[in-house]
């Protein structure tokens, strides 16, 4: 008989070899995505067990002294929205992904998540499980990657550095950029829009184009070896070429540029193409939303009762 739990300090050498083997981690976040998903299992076994130390929530499957499979759920934006971080399946049965959602959903549901969200492959075999786990697909993304290092020079289109105050005209960008169905789940609300942000694992420079008192684009870059790059813009007057460039230019020193392009958006995957990024990978978003907890009815005596005329 297996079970999820949370991982116990004599789970540590299971979970460095998994019986010998070193398993992918199936889960595709953000900052993830591109590196080295075999690292070496020492290292993912110690971030695992030290997840409680980062919020993080961890759990196992085990039959007895043996783990079957692992999943990780780490915040957003804000408390309300998680995502699966890791998920690693080492065993054909499906009742162990199985549990391994449903122990974790209800933990997160206990720290107050309204929605969890998690990136799989889109060719993924855990697509079925996550879907009968009460995930749905909402979006397909391309990866497209840029293997060596940008030499795009960033022109004087008019973009600045982003401010504070800029966060609400983002979200009003993104309500007009993007479809109303990704927006349903991801962002009807400001408050909903922020708390699904996606970590990217580092400092991101943010800059924004503002056309008649609106933001009508925004460009996020993170540096690093593998730097990250992210387009939304509703402007007519400034091409998504030039955007993708300004993004670039401050990605100089970086080996290899990767961004995330909804299918959708086949005109920002082709302006992507001409700058010379190819694509990488195919992934499914899904998400679901978690029942509020219901507060109990307390009785009231009569002594105290208000009552109505």
């Amino acid at each position: 008989m297996s079970r999820a739990r949370y991982p116990l300090p004599t789970d540590l050498v299971a979970l460095v070899s998994f019986d010998g083997r070193v398993y992918p981690n199936q889960a595709r976040p953000w900052d993830r995505l591109g590196l080295n998903e075999r690292a070496h299992p020492l290292e993912e076994a110690i971030e695992q067990w030290f997840s409680f130390a980062t919020g993080k929530q961890t759990y196992v499957n085990v039959r007895g002294a043996t783990i079957r499979g692992l999943i990780t759920a780490r915040q957003r934006g804000k408390r309300s929205a998680w995502e699966v971080e890791v998920l690693i399946d080492t065993d054909e049965d499906k009742s162990v992904v199985s549990s391994l959602f449903s122990r974790m959903l209800s933990g997160i549901g206990r720290l107050g998540a309204e929605r969890a969200f998690i990136r799989l492959d889109s060719g993924s075999g855990l697509v079925r499980s996550a879907r009968d786990a009460g995930f749905f697909p909402y979006r397909q993304q391309i990866l497209y990657r840029f293997g060596s290092q940008p030499g795009a020079k960033s022109l004087d289109i008019g973009l600045r550095s982003k401010s504070k105050q800029d966060m609400f005209g983002i979200f009003q960008l993104y309500m007009h950029a993007v479809p109303a169905n990704v927006r349903a789940i991801e962002g009807a609300t400001f408050r909903e829009w922020q708390a699904a942000l996606e970590p990217w694992g580092g400092r991101c420079t943010d800059l924004v184009l503002e056309e008649d008192r609106t933001i009508t684009a925004w460009v996020r870059a993170m540096r690093g070896n593998a730097g990250r790059l992210a387009v939304v813009s509703s402007s007519r007057s400034v091409a998504f070429d030039e955007l993708i460039a300004a993004g670039c230019a401050r990605l100089s020193k970086s080996q290899q540029v990767m961004a995330l392009v909804p299918e959708e958006e086949a005109g920002l995957g082709a302006a992507f193409e001409r700058q010379g990024f190819e694509a990488a990978g195919s992934y499914v978003l899904m998400a679901k939303r978690l029942t509020k907890a219901v507060g109990k009815l307390v009785p009231e005596s009569a002594g105290t009762a208000v009552p109505v005329n």
